[in-house]
């Protein structure tokens, strides 16, 4: 025995993160063998206190055989892989990193909705393509004009409103209950939708936000309407998606996330209207870096463990 808390790190992260662990925890490594990891949990369940985790699902299963379990403290904003009814029955807290990479991927959505605003991906290949001799491109449209719905207002959310208040665009927003903001807010997604230009889609995926954006609220957004989505794939139903765009029913969206990903529709992928990215956005080392420090630190001070960076 080793003296120290133990603890399952379920993520595949950094070495720089497995090292603080290392240093501060008895860390268990949850095998992704079946077979492996039931013996292992067999073995050490009882003295698991902590988990950190990336994306492997966090089942009232696996929580059941860890009686001890104090804190799931997860790498990513988004905690659709935990049973998170489960662990709040449970009394066990969740620990997430939506407050450290709310920023980067705010500046990653202003730069989606200024890309499908501004046509700037096809301006780049008008230019590239040597096509600009032949003529100029039509007229865009301004971000800064444009009333823009957020569709859940949390740390990505207001991080998003906060880049859109400064230049100039007016901001609504929908969610589970009115925060204390001085934006619209619209308790219905498609009433919020038929009131604004654009949909900035930052909520969590739950159950009840599948196919969240659907026909109806991408009617009601109107053929001059534009969608973007940081947040899942599955919130926005992408059939009723590719089908607005062929009808002309929305002006463009800009995605980086998808149902399927890494799958993307060809639909989609040919459309010259959707802006396409590859779920970046906490993508930068920078981001990525204070994702896995938080992740540490958050069981570091659940147990009162010091971490020496």
């Amino acid at each position: 025995m080793s003296g120290k808390i133990a603890i399952l790190l379920a993520a595949n992260v950094a070495q720089r993160h497995v090292d603080d662990l290392n240093a501060a925890f008895d860390v268990h490594v949850l095998p992704e063998d079946a077979d492996e990891a039931d013996a292992l949990l067999d073995k050490i369940g009882a003295e698991i206190r902590g988990i950190a985790v990336l994306k492997t699902p966090i089942t009232r299963e696996l929580i059941d055989r860890l009686p001890n379990l104090e804190l799931i403290s997860s790498y990513s904003a988004g905690i659709e892989n935990i049973d998170t009814d489960y662990a709040h029955e449970r009394g066990i807290p969740i620990a997430n990193t939506s407050h450290i990479l709310a920023d980067e991927v705010a500046n990653l959505t202003l730069a989606l909705a200024l890309n499908v605003t501004r046509n700037m991906m096809n301006g780049h290949l008008h230019v590239r393509d040597g096509r600009w001799p032949e003529g100029d491109m039509p007229l865009t449209h301004s971000l800064g004009a444009m009333t823009v719905g957020i569709v859940g207002l949390g740390h990505i959310g207001a991080a998003v409103a906060k880049r859109l208040d400064c230049i100039g665009a007016k901001t609504a927003y929908s969610g589970p209950r009115p925060k204390p903001v001085d934006y619209p807010y619209h308790a219905s997604v498609r009433d919020l939708a038929a009131a604004s230009d654009m949909l900035v889609v930052t909520c969590p995926l739950m159950p009840e936000t599948v196919h969240l954006i659907d026909a109806d609220v991408l009617d009601a957004l109107g053929p001059d309407g534009y969608v973007v989505n940081v947040a899942r794939g599955p919130i926005i139903d992408e059939k009723a998606l590719i089908a607005a765009l062929a009808r002309n029913r929305i002006a463009g969206a800009a995605l980086d996330v998808f149902e399927t990903e890494p799958h993307v529709p060809e639909a989609l992928r040919t459309d010259p209207r959707v802006v396409l990215a590859p779920h970046i956005g906490s993508a930068t080392v920078e981001t990525r870096q204070a994702m896995g420090d938080a992740m540490v630190d958050a069981l570091a001070n659940r147990f009162g463990v010091t971490i020496r960076r």
